[in-house]
């Protein structure tokens, strides 16, 4: 059942997002695959099933749907929420006598407005700690555009099928991708004020080399951790990395700058963020000395226009130093001017004191042997991303009293 909060939420608590996907323009490559798109309609007469990962966990949620990039309005039709079966990424089964509707004022569907987001009613609905939570959203009509939102980098398999199967317990036969579509938010109802710690990145978060269906980015490590510690359970991780991203300039999507009111200060219970980006900003822009010496000083301003943004709202900002890209055929350069700008930037994250934390991701991940370069057990391939340890040893190196009542 559901209903408004104001009618059953308690007073002394808030709501705290517990997982987020920064929505996307779709590349035609991402596009929900043939017959879902089709004539000019995307998802007409389809069953789209998402799972998602919880950070912190509560007895009530709601759901959010974003058309921020979409050419026409989102006709959602019905939606339902369901346990996924064995608490497992990725499938498209759920738990028998597990769903349940998802409702809008009350109604079964909604149009989201282009540009727009909507919030679901609250639902009471437990979700623990960590745990996978199936959304499965019917659009009877279809988006009327080649221009829809989405979360290409999910990391994590969509299953999409024919005709209205909001209520079915198994999708079977069903075409997947690895992208998530709409989807933006879910929020728990935290009875004791939890918060949440944005991680505003570029792939590096956004988890490119990561386990498809594994959970294993680096802010997924290091949510495990907080909720393992007795002072920091009920600090959520809301992973707001997008592919491509740069702090200065828009990419595949606006720039940090540009995204920031959007993914930090809209989401609920912040109270810190992470910021982790850079490298693509030095890596697209000219490989000569005046351009990246030019490119570094822009993005430190860029940096301190974020962290005087943040703390505007009275959040705190960590700044992570960016890792190495020594032999990245996109990246690096022969000269070494790109190396010089992460040099003078990573410098910059550590002594200007500008931000209320310093994580030096940039001193975990390089080879001490070769500190221009990934450590090898690190390295995705590309000399660039890194692989599920390297991942693990970012997360592994984050102080988690930075996130305690004190922090």
């Amino acid at each position: 059942m559901s209903s408004s909060p104001s009618r059953s939420a308690s007073p002394a608590g808030r709501w705290v997002h517990t997982w987020v996907s920064a929505p996307q323009p779709t590349e035609p490559d991402n596009m929900p695959p043939v017959p879902f798109t089709r004539g000019g309609l995307v998802l007409a007469d389809a069953t789209l099933r998402q799972t998602v990962r919880v950070t912190i966990g509560g007895d009530r949620l709601r759901l959010r749907f974003s058309n921020a990039f979409g050419g026409a309005v989102l006709p959602i039709t019905a939606v339902t929420v369901a346990r996924p079966l064995g608490n497992r990424a990725g499938v498209g089964a759920v738990e028998p006598g597990s769903v349940q509707p998802v409702t809008f004022h009350g109604r079964a569907g909604v149009v989201v407005p282009v540009g727009a987001q909507v919030v679901s009613d609250a639902l009471d609905f437990p979700v623990e700690p960590e745990a996978n939570l199936t959304v499965t959203v019917f659009l009877a009509q279809g988006q009327a555009s080649g221009l829809i939102t989405s979360h290409p980098g999910s990391r994590t398999t969509s299953h999409l099928v024919a005709g209205d199967h909001t209520q079915a317990e198994d999708l079977p036969g069903a075409s997947t991708t690895d992208h998530w579509y709409f989807l933006s938010g879910v929020e728990v109802w935290c009875d004791g004020g939890g918060s949440a710690v944005v991680v505003l990145g570029d792939s590096l978060t956004d988890g490119r080399g990561s386990t498809t269906n594994g959970n294993d980015r680096w802010p997924d490590r290091l949510s495990a951790r907080l909720r393992a510690g007795a002072t920091t359970s009920s600090v959520a991780v809301l992973n707001q990395g997008t592919g491509g991203n740069r702090v200065l300039d828009d990419g595949i999507g606006p720039s940090a700058l540009a995204r920031f009111d959007r993914d930090v200060v809209a989401q609920s219970g912040v109270r810190w963020l992470v910021l982790f980006e850079g490298v693509n900003d030095i890596g697209t822009a000219e490989a000569s000395a005046v351009a990246q010496k030019q490119l570094a000083d822009d993005l430190c301003a860029g940096y301190e226009q974020i962290v005087v943004r943040a703390h505007a709202h009275g959040i705190k900002v960590y700044g992570a130093t960016l890792a190495p890209l020594g032999g990245s055929q996109a990246y690096d350069d022969p000269a070494g001017h790109r190396e010089a700008a992460r040099q003078a930037v990573n410098a910059w994250i550590r002594d200007a004191g500008v931000f209320d934390a310093v994580l030096d991701f940039d001193a975990v991940a390089r080879d001490p042997e070769e500190p221009r370069r990934l450590l090898a057990a690190y390295d995705e391939g590309d000399h660039l991303h890194l692989t599920p340890a390297g991942y693990r040893a970012l997360a592994d190196a984050v102080p988690l009293e930075l996130f305690t009542a004190t922090g």
